[in-house]
């Protein structure tokens, strides 16, 4: 269970987040909905541990977090999958997914590939190819199956089906409900502008505005 309490984070002066509250409890998929510049995109920085926390707690499975380097986040089972993608454009798709586990020294990196390559097998050609050869879409898919490798207690996903087409979007929410029925605890947080896109994955969604959580909304 992912829980954030009371998170307060200031950028260049500007606050960001108020006093941000909400709960992602276990095997659940959460849609975090807002406009752009609402404060999505920081709230799940700021779990990953990308961004500085002024005030607040970040707990998952009843351990706080919010003071750890993103690197032992990592090795905690957090999954990442950033908007803007953060592939290696000189490394092979593979590698991109493999770095995490180098950098994390796990031993397990090709049984960890052969699980993600079993959902996505679009990837399993597209393995020795350089990610700055891909398309846009074939990049998200790359995105999404580095987050997948690396989640194991909570994924985050910001913004996941932007700009990509209908299809894609359907293709991406079936992997991710896919890969979470095979880990009945994983917590899943979805940052998402486009309701229509959010509820392919997930009814159970929550608004933020202006970084702060809209009661009942």
């Amino acid at each position: 269970m992912l829980s954030v309490q009371g998170l307060g984070v200031r950028l260049g002066g500007l606050a960001i987040l108020r006093a941000l509250s909400l709960e992602i409890p276990t095997g659940s998929i959460v849609g975090l909905v807002g406009r752009n510049g609402a404060g999505k995109t920081t709230t799940l920085r700021s779990v990953m541990g990308l961004v500085p926390v002024e005030s607040g707690n970040v707990v998952l499975d009843n351990q706080d977090i919010v003071r750890l380097p993103p690197f032992e986040r990592g090795r905690l089972g957090i999954g990442y999958m950033p908007e803007d993608r953060r592939l290696i454009g000189s490394l092979t798709v593979k590698d991109n997914l493999l770095v995490p586990a180098w950098g994390q020294g796990r031993h397990d990196a090709d049984e960890r590939w052969d699980a993600v390559a079993a959902l996505l097998p679009e990837l399993v050609p597209l393995g020795r190819r350089l990610a700055s050869a891909l398309s846009g879409g074939q990049q998200k898919l790359v995105a999404l199956g580095r987050a997948l490798f690396c989640a194991h207690s909570l994924l985050l996903l910001d913004e996941p089906m932007e700009g990509v087409s209908p299809a894609l979007s359907a293709r991406m929410a079936e992997v991710v409900r896919a890969f979470q029925a095979t880990k009945p605890g994983l917590a899943v947080l979805v940052a998402e502008s486009d309701m229509n896109r959010v509820r392919l994955l997930t009814d159970r969604i929550t608004t933020i505005e202006r970084g702060e959580v809209v009661p009942g909304a």
